[in-house]
């Protein structure tokens, strides 16, 4: 299945490329003072989404085939990087795989922030199902999406809400 393989290698260059962006945005933060918070949770998440490309990765090519439905899924897939990239370039600096404060802040109400509270937790948990889907990878698709259910709603959307909470509204 060159496909598969073919997805881990993007995969993890896109992830490689936003812990580059989210480090880079970090620094731009901390240079202006910024605060930290929820970082004892942060380490679950890397071993969540470390986790998961292993296990599609393993479980697709084990299976052999890719679903029926394959076209379903890479649709739900792109719609859901579409969504995801939409929120990183309106957050611009502020975008982070951290919970960083900057001082003097805001909390952003414009592009998909607009319509949703939390348009990247949306655009990841469409990404963390549908990408095992399309290589039949089921059983990583439901342990990965209940974990991630789990962690954001009672770990991280509660810590991040709280942080956000040091902002003006």
């Amino acid at each position: 299945m060159v496909a598969l393989w073919l997805a881990v290698g993007l995969v993890a260059l896109q992830r490689l490329a936003e812990l580059w962006l989210a480090e880079r945005n970090r620094r731009w933060a901390l240079a202006r003072g910024a605060k930290e918070y929820g970082q004892g949770h942060y380490p679950l998440f890397f071993i969540l989404h470390l986790g998961w490309l292993l296990g599609w990765a393993l479980e697709g090519s084990w299976r052999g085939q890719a679903s029926g439905l394959w076209w379903l899924w890479l649709g739900v897939f792109l719609a859901a990087q579409g969504l995801r990239y939409w929120a990183i370039a309106t957050l611009g600096p502020y975008w982070n795989t951290r919970i960083l404060i900057v001082p003097g802040g805001r909390r952003i109400r414009e592009g998909p922030y607009r319509y949703l509270r939390h348009p990247n937790y949306l655009a990841v948990s469409l990404e963390l199902l549908a990408l095992p889907l399309i290589f039949n990878a089921w059983i990583t698709a439901l342990a990965a999406s209940l974990l991630n259910a789990w962690l954001l709603l009672r770990v991280r959307i509660p810590a991040e809400e709280a942080a956000l909470g040091q902002y003006p509204q």
